[in-house]
Formats: structure tokens, C-alpha cells, sequence
């Protein structure tokens, strides 16, 4: 016991190790990386052009000199080997000497096996006898590839050229071809295989979102690798011999403050995770926010650099969350270009620990990059109150173009760049296709139209019929489905029947907090004090147990800030029980309309939207095909204690299209008011339709009504239809909720209106993405902070310059009350059970809304 207290008090009291106490818990998914094996490149050739012995650098790095490479080499012309004067300081010695050609040169290594391979080109140009190599023109190319165009080395320092080539025959040729009148020269030579781990084939597009990129046959040549935070690494110091450079250079040093740890305590998760795609120096280093009095939305970090905008460019962000001291703390936006990349990223779902490494890869295309580039991270204004960023590493790119050149427009067979890029003809071939699409929907529709057409509001009014309350549409389940399996372990914690029991007070009746076709939700309360949701299936339903299993499979690979969290299960016997963290606030529509609670102010609704369309974009490109959620609506997103907001209830939810589909073909499910009208009209599902879905809830937020409400006259049923006339009339502040008069700048209204609206659009093609809702969403929110900001100065100027006057002391008002499920259980009894309606799905907190009606 003694030297446990010792160890604790250690820890505790040591500063370069108090931040990382929960990062050294050993864990199933995650180890450091020493357990991972060490890299042996089947090709591995090593050339000291020049040299007359072996160079044997650190790292076991063998470099051998020309006596013993002379079968890779095919050179009729002059032989030369030049060697540096004693005087120069070099880093390396097999910069102290190289390789002169008077003619075409051509290294050819004998690939033992195919794809990518690195070639690293070290050059030192000094003067040797009648050659000064500063002065000196010459190209560098393969049989297919460009990889250095008339190049010149103007300063006597030494150059590195990592390229990363794709090789796909078993002979492998570097030609070293000098300009006329000049000669080539080359100091060493390396030929390397690249680990299968170190690129993904399919890497997303920066712009257009949710878009992929094929790097399966694509070229690089690094241009920056920086070890953000840190020192210099040579290759001594990383796991496959790449250089690291500080970043200081490239930073805004005004905004950023490095950071850093021992590498001893980063971790690696087992799943797609490896010290070869950087080793722990770079993780256990980074930037994050310095100490600053602003509350500015945009404060943030920034790195600029140079770029060649006539390619397009892979681009590698490294992330490590080394400055936390418990999960859930770090909540940043990623910016490439001022275009979001990652939007909230939040580390701990995605690694669930401490000290783990992360990296995100994005293609820039050459028609969208912009020079310089400029990658950002910024805080986001989170509901708890953190407000912090960080960059562990970057790395970039060059990508070859159309014609095979990584270093000017003409190819190895001399023919000239043209065109637009890969990208933009994909998008273009898309968009033509789409609008085809449209037309023959568009021509289908009209020969179906009905007689009375002309008297109808709008084309969606003919595709949606008016029910009332959350009716769902959906075909009956044909057949039965077994619940769980041995894959249930990565599901959380296996509780007992018993212990459940226990925790709803032996399932009393006035514990049940929701009703679906599933069975009931109750309200829970574990041992240690621990609130749940606790889902118990009917084994009876035959549509409980296909949505059972449904969400079981998706919330087995969902991990995110804004969807709810599974916290275990129970399998015992015929019983099929999912538990859940509770969610204190309950379903976003309760506090809109149908319920007695106080009114949430107009940024409450802004955070609350954006953080369900957080959650919406990581379903959507967070998983390999996707995740389409389809059944987007108020009561589907719930609240915690600090008004969070998270996506619940995936019974019905969708893997997405796979690269090579445009939409999944399944039978109508949803709510009437949410379902968008062209998965309705050609069963044909999308993350389009959950789009309009969130359209409609945005409006909810707005007017604090229901999406149908058949009570109203004809024309105002349908939400979507309604507002959309008042909105088309520029007269939105017809259809807002009265208790938000006064309190909305009118410039976040107008952008909150025109995202809803395009979220709306007939087809799905015109919608926007969530990931594009999510950025105008953000930007209402910053109209609306920025005016309350300008209001308060205001009011602060106004109370300076009036005279004080004697306090007049007023009774306060009576606090509101609210009743929540952690109040007395006693105050529970069936007829607030019986409470539950179509509209608000539950009395109070409808944890996972059931569909009702399913």
C-alpha cells in the first residue's frame, strides 16, 4: 500500500507526467510502439555515388560505393567522380563525394516486388575541378515519370528529393539526363519499398466533401514533412529514415505554444495505426493554443506554406492529444484554405484514450489549392467550456498530373499538360449525369400529375400526404433475426439481468421514460451512482428485434461526441437489452413546443443544431460507405445535462452507397414531415434525405412547431411548405417563434434560413452536404455571437457614462421550476406515463424516441 501511495504521489506531483496518467492504462486496442514490428524493405538499394568504400550510416544504413554498384549503372560517356573539398561541413558523408555524366546515365534496380517504392535523390553541389555543380542544368525522370525538370541548384547546401512512385514492372530505371552543355550529377541514391500501411488507396477530397480520391496509381514527391512542436529528425530518429523539420518557420508563432512528452507514453491503436506512418518523436510533440484573453470565434493556429497551384496535392495532418488531462477535453475545427477538413474533431472518439496517435489524409485538387497553402486548427465554443486546438505533425505532397510529371508540364514523352484535372471532370461527369437524372424524374412526375395541379403550393406537395403526429411508413420485417452473438464483446459492459432489474427498480412502470415497437425505455440508476437509459426489447415483436439488431450493428463501429453512447448489453435468457448513457434534457422537441419548459434562447438553438449536424456529417464520413441515419428529427436528438446535443436512434439506419452505387435501393422508412420527397417518390435512399430531414428540423427550431400539425388550415400542414412561402416572400419573421423576437440578428436569420432552404431542395443532387450545412450553421452562429458582443459593448459604454445612483433592491423572481428524472422517483405514477403522445415522444425525457406508430 506504501508503494502504491509513493507511485501515486509521483505522478501526481511530477509535471512532465501529471497530463498523461490516463494514457498508461493498457488497453486491448491500443500499444505503444515498441510491440510493433520493426521494417525490413524487400528492395533496399543503397548507392554512395562516387565513393570508393562503403558508407555506413546511423541506423545500420549501408551506402555502397560504385565498385560495387556498377551493374545498376549504364553510362557510356565520361567517368567522373568528384569529390568535395576537406574544408566543407557536410551532414552526412556521402555528401563527400558524387557521380559526374556528361551523358545520359541510367541507375536500374531489380524490383523483387511491386508498388510503391521511395526514391531519394541526395544532392551537394560543390566545385570540382572544371565542374562547379551549382552551375549545372539537368532533368531527372523514370520510364514513365518526371521527376526532376531542368533543375538547378543554385546554393552549396544539401538537397534532399523524396519522391514515392509507383512501381509496377520488375525493372526499375532512373535516368539522369543533362541539359545541352551541361552535365548531371548525383551524390547518393536510395531505392527503398514503402510499407503497405503508409498510404490508403482512398483518401477524401477536400472539396468537393464526402468525394474520394484513387491514389492507387498516383506519384509523390514531398515537398514539407513537419514535426510540429519538435526538433529536427533525421532519419536516425524516425522508424522508416525520413527527415522532420520544425515547424517554426511555417508557424504563426503569436497564437501557438509548443508542447510536449515523453514518446515513451504514445500509443498506437491496433486498427490502422503504426509508428511507420510517423514515429512517437513527432506525437509526442506538438502546438497547441497559447494563453489569450480573446473570445473571437477564428482565433486560431495556422501554418503557411509554399505550393505549386498546377498540381494537386495529398496533404497529412497528425494528431495526438498530449495536453489533456481526461477523455472528452479536446474539441477542435481543422481548416485547409479556409475550407473546413474536419469540423469538431474530437479525439477521444475516435481513440478513445489519451496519448494515441491519429492522422487524417485529404486531396486537394489543383483547381480548388490555393498558394500559399494554409492549415488551421481552432477551437470550437464548446458547451463545458474548453477551448483549446493542437497540430502534432503535417505532411505534403505533390501528386504527379495528367501527363506524369511531378516537376513541369511536359511528360517523359514530351507531351504538354492539359485539361482540368481528375476531380473536376468526375464532379462535371456527375453534375451532367444528375441533371439528366432530374429531367427524366421531372418528365416521369409531370406525365403522373394530378388534375388539380395548378391549384397546388409547390411539386413536393404532391409527394407528401398529410398524416398526423410521427406516423411511420414501413413495410412489415419478413423475417426474424437473431440478436446477439459472440461479437457482442465490443459492445461495452455485459450487465446482468439482475443488476438491471435493480437499477429500474424491478422495471416499475413509473420508471419508463419511453415506448416504441421495440418494447420500453426506462430510466435507470447503477450501483455507482451511474444514470442510464435502459432499452428492453419485446421478444414478441418481430420489428423490435430487426431494429434491435439494426442498431446494434451501427452503434458496434459509431463512437462520436454527438451521437449517444452504448455503455453495454445484456443477453441473458430470451431478453434483449441495450443500455445508454442518459440524457438529463431529454428530446430537442420538448423543449421547442408540447411541453412546459422554459424557451431556449437563439444561440441555445444554434448549438444544438450544430452539434446534431456534427453528428450527422460523422455518420455520413465517418465510416467506410457512410452511415445514413433516416429517421432525422427532433425527437431523435436528445440533450445532456449541458444542453449537448447527440443523434439517437438507429433502428432504422442505413449503411451508405458503396464507391461504385449512388444510392441504396430499400423500401420507405421515416416520419411523415421529415421524408424527403424523391426517396419517397423512387425508393432510392441517400445521405441527401437526411438532409431534408435536418431542413425540416431546422425550421422546427425556428417556428417551435411540429413538421405536420393537421389541426391548421390546409396550407399551413406541412412546416417545410409553409415557412418556405413566407421565406420566398422575405418575410420569415411571419413564421418565427415568438420568443425569439428581439433576440435574432437578422444576419444569422437570413443564413440559418438559406441553409434550411437548401436542405429543402426537390432532389437531392441541389442539396447541400451535411458538412456544407454544418459551415453556414457555424457562421449563423458567429453573426449571432459577434452582434450580442457588439450589444454588450454597447450597453457597458452606456452604464460608464450614466451617474451612479443608489442600488434599488428588487425581490427576486421566482426560480422556474423543472422536473427532471433525477427528482424524487415518487413523484412518478402511470398517469404521467400515459402522458406520451405522437408529437413529443415521451412526457419528459423520450430517451431514443421509438418511431411511434412503428
Amino acid at each position: 500500500m506504501a508503494t502504491f501511495l509513493l507511485f501515486f504521489f509521483i505522478l501526481t506531483t511530477t509535471p512532465s507526467l501529471n497530463l498523461y496518467v490516463f494514457a498508461q492504462s493498457d488497453s486491448a486496442d491500443t500499444a505503444p510502439a515498441k510491440s510493433f514490428p520493426s521494417f525490413t524493405p524487400k528492395d533496399n538499394y543503397l548507392i554512395d555515388c562516387g565513393a570508393t568504400s562503403p558508407t555506413i550510416l546511423p541506423g545500420n544504413k549501408n551506402f555502397q560505393p560504385d565498385q560495387n554498384t556498377a551493374k545498376y549503372l549504364s553510362y557510356s560517356g565520361k567517368d567522373i567522380s568528384a569529390f568535395a573539398s576537406e574544408n566543407i561541413t557536410v551532414p552526412s558523408n556521402i555528401y563527400l563525394n558524387a557521380k559526374i555524366f556528361t551523358t545520359e546515365a541510367t541507375y536500374t534496380f531489380h524490383a523483387t516486388s511491386s508498388g510503391l517504392h521511395w526514391i531519394r535523390l541526395h544532392f551537394l553541389p560543390f566545385k570540382y575541378n572544371e565542374y562547379d555543380l551549382k552551375t549545372v542544368k539537368f532533368s531527372v525522370q523514370t520510364d514513365t515519370l518526371v521527376l526532376l525538370r531542368d533543375v538547378q541548384f543554385a546554393k552549396d547546401e544539401v538537397i534532399l528529393k523524396e519522391f514515392i512512385v509507383d512501381v509496377t514492372n520488375e525493372r526499375y530505371a532512373i535516368k539522369f539526363q543533362p541539359a545541352k552543355g551541361s552535365v548531371a550529377f548525383i551524390n547518393a541514391i536510395e531505392f527503398v519499398t514503402v510499407p503497405d500501411k503508409l498510404l490508403d488507396t482512398s483518401v477524401p477530397v477536400l472539396f468537393p466533401v464526402s468525394q474520394k480520391f484513387d491514389l492507387s496509381k498516383s506519384n509523390f514527391v514531398t515537398i514539407y514533412r513537419l514535426n510540429v512542436g519538435g526538433p529536427m529528425l533525421d532519419s536516425t530518429n524516425d522508424t522508416v529514415g525520413r527527415n522532420w523539420l520544425p515547424d517554426s518557420q511555417f508557424r504563426n508563432n503569436a497564437t501557438g505554444e509548443e508542447v510536449s512528452t515523453q514518446p515513451s507514453v504514445i500509443n498506437y491503436p491496433k486498427s490502422g495505426g503504426s509508428p511507420l506512418i510517423a514515429p512517437p518523436t513527432v506525437y509526442s510533440s506538438a502546438v497547441k493554443m497559447a494563453d489569450s484573453e480573446t473570445t473571437l470565434q477564428n482565433f486560431n493556429i495556422s501554418w503557411t506554406m509554399d505550393i505549386d497551384t498546377a498540381y494537386s496535392h495529398l496533404i497529412r495532418l497528425h494528431f495526438c492529444d498530449i495536453i489533456s488531462k481526461a477523455l472528452n477535453e479536446l474539441y477542435f475545427n481543422v481548416y485547409i484554405n479556409d475550407k473546413m477538413a474536419i469540423s469538431g474533431l474530437d479525439l477521444s472518439s475516435l481513440t478513445n484514450h489519451l496519448a494515441t496517435a491519429f492522422y487524417k489524409d485529404f486531396v486537394v485538387d489543383s483547381s480548388m489549392v490555393s498558394n500559399p497553402l494554409v492549415v488551421r486548427v481552432s477551437p470550437v465554443n464548446d458547451a463545458q467550456g474548453f477551448r483549446n486546438a493542437i497540430l502534432n505533425g503535417v505532411e505534403v505532397f505533390r501528386m504527379n498530373n495528367s501527363v506524369g510529371s511531378l516537376d513541369g508540364e511536359y511528360g517523359v514523352d514530351g507531351k504538354k499538360q492539359s485539361g482540368p484535372s481528375k476531380t473536376v471532370a468526375y464532379v462535371g461527369f456527375a453534375m451532367m449525369f444528375g441533371a439528366f437524372v432530374g429531367l427524366g424524374a421531372m418528365a416521369v412526375k409531370w406525365q403522373k400529375r394530378p388534375q388539380d395541379w395548378q391549384k397546388r403550393n409547390s411539386f413536393s406537395s404532391w409527394l407528401l400526404p398529410l398524416h398526423a403526429g410521427d406516423t411511420t411508413f414501413m413495410s412489415s420485417a419478413s423475417r426474424k433475426s437473431q440478436l446477439f452473438s459472440s461479437t457482442m464483446g465490443g459492445l461495452g459492459r455485459y450487465f446482468s439481468f439482475a443488476e438491471l432489474s435493480d437499477a429500474t427498480r424491478n422495471w416499475d412502470p413509473t420508471e419508463i421514460i419511453g415506448v416504441g415497437g421495440f418494447g420500453n425505455v426506462y430510466y435507470g440508476e447503477l450501483d455507482d451512482g451511474t444514470k442510464v437509459a435502459v432499452k428492453r426489447g419485446n421478444p414478441q415483436s418481430e420489428q423490435g428485434i430487426n431494429e434491435f439488431q439494426t442498431e446494434i450493428q451501427m452503434l458496434s463501429k459509431l463512437r462520436h461526441r454527438h451521437l449517444v453512447s452504448l455503455i453495454g448489453y445484456c443477453d441473458e435468457s430470451s431478453e434483449m437489452i441495450l443500455v445508454y448513457e442518459f440524457m438529463e434534457n431529454g428530446p430537442f422537441r420538448d423543449h421547442l413546443y408540447g411541453k412546459d419548459m422554459p424557451p431556449l434562447t437563439w444561440k441555445q438553438r444554434l448549438d444544438v443544431c450544430i452539434g446534431a449536424a456534427r453528428g450527422l456529417h460523422y455518420l455520413h464520413t465517418g465510416a467506410a460507405t457512410g452511415i445514413i441515419h433516416r429517421d432525422v428529427k427532433t425527437t431523435n436528438i436528445l440533450l445532456d445535462e449541458n444542453f449537448v446535443a447527440k443523434m439517437a436512434d438507429f433502428g432504422l439506419s442505413k449503411d451508405g452507397p458503396t464507391t461504385d452505387q449512388t444510392h441504396v435501393s430499400t423500401a420507405v422508412k421515416g416520419s411523415f414531415g421529415y421524408l424527403d420527397p424523391e426517396y419517397f417518390r423512387t425508393q432510392q435512399l441517400t445521405d441527401k434525405s437526411d438532409v431534408f430531414s435536418f431542413g425540416v428540423v431546422l425550421l422546427e427550431a425556428l417556428c417551435a412547431r411540429p413538421a405536420i400539425n393537421p389541426a391548421l388550415p390546409r396550407e399551413q400542414v406541412n412546416l417545410a411548405e409553409w415557412a418556405m412561402q413566407w421565406k420566398r416572400k422575405g418575410l420569415l419573421d411571419k413564421v418565427l417563434d415568438p420568443t425569439l423576437v428581439g433576440q435574432v440578428n437578422p444576419e444569422s436569420l437570413k443564413k440559418f434560413a438559406e441553409a434550411a432552404e437548401k436542405c429543402l431542395a426537390d432532389y437531392g443532387d441541389e442539396r447541400p452536404t451535411m458538412g456544407d450545412v454544418l459551415w453556414n450553421l457555424e457562421y449563423a452562429l458567429q453573426l449571432q455571437e459577434a452582434s450580442l458582443q457588439g450589444k454588450a459593448e454597447d450597453e457597458n459604454k452606456a452604464v460608464i457614462a450614466t451617474p451612479v445612483s443608489p442600488p434599488i433592491v428588487a425581490a427576486a423572481p421566482a426560480p422556474a421550476v423543472v422536473v427532471s428524472a433525477t427528482d424524487n422517483q415518487q413523484s412518478r405514477n402511470p398517469a404521467e406515463v400515459q402522458a406520451v403522445d405522437d408529437n413529443s415522444g415521451t412526457a419528459m425525457f423520450a430517451q431514443f424516441a421509438a418511431l411511434n406508430g412503428r
